[in-house]
């Protein structure tokens, strides 16, 4: 059976009609519009509300993970690791002589340690130089930021094991719990209002949840 041209016409006139009120439709109720398409907002703790100022990109995941299990060493040779620190809030930062935004934060963290002086808030600084003279030179430069401590990670891996994944300087918040609460990746003033608030939040919370 033969379908004549005004019939085959009058078909795609309807489904042109039918596709442009759909369409109007979607425009006037973008609603409509299928919600599960659009990736959702990662999920972000409590913290978040410190995320302003100098650490306006502070990161605060809502899915807590324990620090890694890294082992680095003292000023004097000897192994360590974030587990050391459990009961303390544990501010881990990672530098090198080679990074410029490092050593030029690296007063501020200096003025935090000293303000948290005979708290429960340790200041740990891991510098992640690789050759001797790169760390003796790291060495000198933390002895003029006192009370810093001098902590070392020759083999520039650390970076790679903290959610910063290798960015420098990062910046990462342990709890009591040795658990991840926040980290930063870049430069910041450790010794702002924004950033004291937020150690004073973590240090207010009970050693066990």
């Amino acid at each position: 059976m033969k379908i004549s041209r005004a019939v085959v016409g009058a078909i795609a006139g309807v489904l042109l009609v039918g596709a442009i009120a759909g369409a109007a439709l979607l425009y006037a109720k973008p609603d409509l519009i299928d919600k599960a398409a659009a990736p959702a907002p990662a999920a972000k703790s409590e913290l978040a509300r410190f995320a302003a100022g100098s650490i306006a990109r502070l990161e605060t995941p809502a899915t807590l993970e324990t620090a890694p299990a890294y082992v680095f060493r003292t000023r004097a040779g000897a192994e360590v690791s974030l587990a050391d620190f459990r009961g303390k809030v544990v501010v881990v930062n990672l530098w090198a002589m080679w990074c410029a935004p490092c050593r030029t934060e690296m007063p501020t963290l200096a003025r935090l340690a000293e303000a948290y002086e005979g708290t429960d808030l340790v200041v740990l600084p891991i510098n992640v130089d690789a050759t001797p003279d790169a760390i003796a030179d790291a060495k000198s430069f933390i002895d003029v930021h006192e009370p810093l401590p001098l902590y070392s990670d020759p083999k520039f891996q650390l970076p790679f094991e903290l959610p910063g994944k290798g960015k420098m300087p990062q910046t990462v918040l342990l709890d009591r719990q040795g658990r991840i609460r926040a980290h930063f990746s870049g430069e910041a003033d450790w010794a702002s209002a924004e950033a004291r608030a937020l150690m004073d939040a973590l240090l207010a919370e009970p050693a066990a949840a």
